[in-house]
């Protein structure tokens, strides 16, 4: 007969109804940044085609854009280490809306001087990496805060309540491509990143009812203490609330020390290896399947595809998150990666013409690939002290950025060697995939019945 686990909490002011706003907030706030993040892909052809740019230069303007994403997205984590997660959500929140109103501006740019309009394009892009790495913050300042609700049975339901937050992915996807659909018509892709700056407004207004999380509290009042040489009362503090003194190197170094290190190796390195998947099946997955050297479909219905997608995405989330409650994150993320280099393989083995197995197999790999990222998100969370929680975090998920542009790169070189579609995808998205799945075992696997507060 097992025992039901026990649950550990520090005395805080954070209250169930603080959480319940946080985690709605969060959820509103990471929707509409990928919504802003999706729709400048989405609206990529449309800006080449108004402002007469060739098929390579719209690659190339990305590839940078994709570069200085992962610029922004690394740099925010150790500012949100010092800070605070509260102030980091704002910022993001904030960055993302003017990123999206500068960005309607560019038309008005190049028509002023074209290079100039390029490198502003890639400047403003570049600073919606802070709504990308909305999704880091949130992770690091959920984890802190489920650590403090006083109910167990809704602490041993912390992966699939974050699951639900993290699904602002499809929720996002789906709002940018009905933007995209309605505005279009009337004001081009200029109004349409204009109208997606709008949803900040609100996000910032609530944003006034955030509490800071406790353990980021008690982490700044003890570095307060010790920088005013109160060093006993620092230490007293410290272990009442099991918070790690002794280290005061910044952030972004100690990252790489001690506890901190093996996540940081491990959850990035297998961040990034997965991304190349990403790229491959999730955001090349119509070239792949309609390409003659790919799966040879008849696939013009885009919307199908977008449905298909984030529905599967969707599900993955959920069922990923509910199953990280239960059998570890870690152990979660490694057999979804695993299961998803498996139903890739599969599809690409598969015969040309055979539209429901193909579409079906398509279908598997994407709940494989993109539910474990519910997981692995809050994983991060939980691998981190509160010293490097948010910048461990930011470091992981801009290691995505930097696989997409490897795979880009990769994907490329193959297509342009003759490997075609299919050999392109086994090598550059099947095999990291499967190298993903197995690398994340070698992360210190976390308890999910348990709660941690430094």
């Amino acid at each position: 007969m097992t025992t039901a686990p026990t649950f550990q909490f520090v005395e805080s002011d954070v209250r169930p109804k603080d959480v319940r706003l946080a985690t709605w907030i969060c959820f509103f706030a990471w929707t509409f940044a990928v919504y802003d993040f999706v729709l400048f892909g989405n609206l990529l052809p449309m800006l080449a085609s108004d402002l007469g740019w060739s098929a390579a230069q719209s690659t190339g303007i990305n590839t940078w854009v994709t570069a200085g994403t992962a610029l922004v997205a690394f740099g925010i984590g150790p500012i949100v280490d010092r800070i605070g997660r509260r102030k980091g959500i704002l910022i993001a929140v904030v960055g993302a809306a003017v990123a999206s109103l500068l960005t309607a501006t560019v038309g008005w740019v190049v028509g002023l001087a074209a290079g100039l309009g390029l490198v502003f394009l890639v400047l403003v892009r570049s600073l919606a990496g802070l709504g990308y790495a909305e999704q880091s913050i949130n992770a690091a300042y959920l984890n802190e805060m489920f650590a403090h609700n006083s109910d167990p049975a809704k602490a041993r339901r912390r992966g699939l309540v974050y699951s639900l937050v993290q699904s602002g992915w499809p929720v996002g996807s789906v709002l940018a491509a009905g933007s995209v659909y309605l505005l279009f018509p009337i004001g081009g892709w200029a109004l349409c990143f204009a109208v997606a700056a709008l949803p900040a407004v609100f996000i910032v207004l609530a944003g006034r009812w955030l509490k800071e999380s406790p353990q980021f509290a008690h982490r700044h009042q003890i570095d307060k203490m010790i920088k005013d040489g109160r060093i006993e009362e620092a230490q007293q503090l410290g272990e009442k609330y099991g918070i790690d003194v002794s280290e005061k190197a910044s952030p972004l170094v100690s990252v790489f020390r001690g506890e901190s290190l093996r996540s940081t190796l491990t959850i990035g390195g297998a961040f990034l290896l997965n991304w190349l998947g990403v790229l491959a099946f999730a955001i090349l997955g119509t070239s792949l399947l309609t390409a003659p050297d790919g799966k040879n479909i008849e696939f013009d219905n885009a919307l199908l595809v977008l449905i298909i997608s984030n529905a599967t995405a969707f599900a993955g989330y959920l069922f990923h998150g509910w199953l990280g409650d239960r059998i570890g994150r870690r152990n979660a993320i490694g057999i979804g990666w695993i299961l998803c280099a498996a139903s890739f393989f599969t599809m690409l083995q598969a015969p040309n013409g055979n539209f429901p197995l193909i579409i079906g197999l398509y279908s598997a790999g994407l709940f494989f690939l993109i539910g474990p990222f519910s997981a692995l998100l809050f994983f991060t969370g939980e691998s981190f002290p509160v010293h490097t929680r948010a910048t461990g975090s930011s470091i992981i998920n801009a290691s995505g950025q930097v696989g997409a542009i490897i795979g880009g790169l990769l994907i490329t070189a193959a297509l342009a060697a003759g490997a075609g579609w299919i050999n392109a995808t086994l090598w550059w998205g099947v095999l990291p995939i499967l190298a993903s799945g197995l690398l994340i075992f070698a992360a210190r696997n976390v308890d999910p019945s348990k709660v941690r507060t430094d």
